[in-house]
């Protein structure tokens, strides 16, 4: 035991002093292994926190490093620092729509021991593998699954995707995502974890006992209610959003008082007795109670009372129309990813691009259909003015206009397109249209989008008091 952990601890000196040195400094003395390649053999005390430290949930995200096609493709790996690519179409296989072969050819390793690790797309397939030896590596396609994908991948190709962290920090960053959804203290410390590294967002403990001199007395009509979930489903769901759209709340809701005076919360994303998300109104004793005692997200709520000079143009009974006409309404999942990408590159956190986006649509659209047509398959066909299109269609008919799927994201959504299940109405997008029954918008009411709009408080900040209220 003793000479176990003399080697451990001498690996481990040296691991330490590889990390802490700049690589090519340390001269006259090259290795055959990068220092991050002997951690699989240390022990999982030793290596998990040393990969944690070197690897995150972002690691998960493929590099976009560009299209094979018959035209050769060059490249610098995170392993192998020369990289080439090129398809061949052929029809070996003697089927009807023929098949091709990717080859792939790595060099200049840097270490003995490392590895890459590639996914490898087109709109109608997705498939992966790594590489441990420098030489010219080959994939095979038996078939093209249609007259469409031959098409495609003769003028644009197969799109190759890097796993920048390599298999060992793909493995890490995937130990690193999967307790975003946990609901644990574990998956909490997670999620808190993630905003701050990724975000620089932070979580202040309260001292104890912390009391506010508050009553719902003090909430009106039109004041905004934040939340910020950080366990379990929606904890998970919620980080990953706020870190593509740059929010610090995952979630909002709205209050609103009827022709009585009794207070209740608009919200969309309820979820009713059948398990769906939809609109819902709610009395604020029932919609309070469950966040304080039921909602196992653990979230974090503030107040921010609408602007007095807001709040005296707040037409209430229009407001109140509106939000008892969407009660029972679904879930606006339709526009759901398509309110915080208003550019072609200018609003994806890296490593994400348009290109990651459309390969993760591929997977989604393999492995869950339906769920893939309701979150963005009639979404993109409103955005071509076309109809029931698939998504590798979709892809397909940008292509042959001439356009490209970064552009189609980019444009806006419109308030008055009508989904198979009526509008899609987010949670700030039906506080915003709320807002614009009530009138506050003004003669610019006709001229604003609120299905583009994020929970980004920074966006909305002007039409609050400077101050708000942390419930819990």
């Amino acid at each position: 035991m003793a000479v176990i952990l003399k080697n451990h601890s001498l690996l481990v000196t040296f691991l330490f002093l590889c990390c802490l040195l700049p690589w090519r400094q340390i001269h006259g003395f090259k290795v055959p292994f990068h220092p991050k390649d002997i951690l699989p053999f240390l022990p999982r005390q030793v290596s998990w926190p040393i990969l944690n430290s070197l690897h995150s949930a972002v690691d998960l995200m493929p590099t976009f490093v560009g299209v094979a096609s018959n035209n050769i493709l060059e490249w610098k790996g995170a392993c192998f620092y020369k990289n080439i690519a090129w398809l061949e179409l052929h029809n070996k296989s003697q089927s009807q729509f023929g098949g091709g072969t990717l080859h792939i050819k790595v060099s200049n390793a840097h270490s003995w021991t490392c590895m890459d690790l590639y996914i490898f797309a087109t709109p109608y397939r997705v498939t992966w593998d790594y590489y441990l030896l420098s030489r010219e590596h080959t994939l095979e396609i038996e078939e093209w699954e249609s007259q469409a994908e031959l098409e495609y991948v003769k003028h644009k190709g197969i799109s190759i995707f890097l796993m920048q962290a390599g298999m060992l920090g793909t493995l890490s960053a995937l130990w690193d995502v999967l307790p975003l959804f946990t609901n644990t203290g574990w998956g909490e410390n997670s999620n808190i974890g993630f905003l701050k590294k990724h975000m620089g967002a932070s979580f202040e403990k309260r001292p104890q006992p912390w009391v506010t001199n508050f009553t719902t007395d003090d909430i009106h009509s039109g004041d905004f209610l934040a939340l910020s979930k950080i366990r379990g489903r929606w904890g998970g769901f919620e980080t990953l959003e706020k870190w593509v759209s740059g929010a610090y709340a995952g979630h909002s809701a709205v209050c609103l008082r009827d022709s009585e005076g009794k207070l209740w919360v608009g919200e969309s994303g309820n979820e009713n007795d059948k398990g769906e998300d939809v609109i819902a109104l709610l009395p604020w004793e029932e919609w309070w109670e469950f966040e304080l005692s039921k909602d196992d997200s653990n979230p974090h709520i503030a107040l921010l009372p609408l602007h007095p000079d807001l709040r005296a143009k707040f037409n209430e009974t229009a407001a109140w129309e509106y939000a008892k006409s969407m009660d029972g309404q679904p879930y606006g999942y339709h526009n759901l990813i398509f309110s915080w990408i208003d550019t072609i590159d200018g609003n994806y956190p890296s490593p994400l691009d348009a290109h990651l986006v459309a390969s993760v649509m591929t997977v989604w659209n393999q492995l869950q259909p339906a769920y893939a047509s309701n979150m963005w398959n009639e979404a993109l066909n409103k955005r071509l003015g076309t109809q029931n299109l698939s998504l590798p269609d979709v892809l397909v008919e940008v292509e042959k206009r001439g356009s490209s799927f970064a552009e189609l994201l980019t444009i806006p959504e419109q308030d008055d397109w009508v989904y198979s299940d009526g509008k899609s109405t987010s949670c700030v997008a039906f506080i915003l249209e709320t807002y614009k029954e009530a009138g506050l918008f003004g003669e610019l009411a006709s001229s604003i989008q609120v299905t583009e709009f994020t929970v980004s408080l920074y966006s909305l900040f002007s039409t609050f008091q400077l101050v708000s209220r942390g419930f819990a």
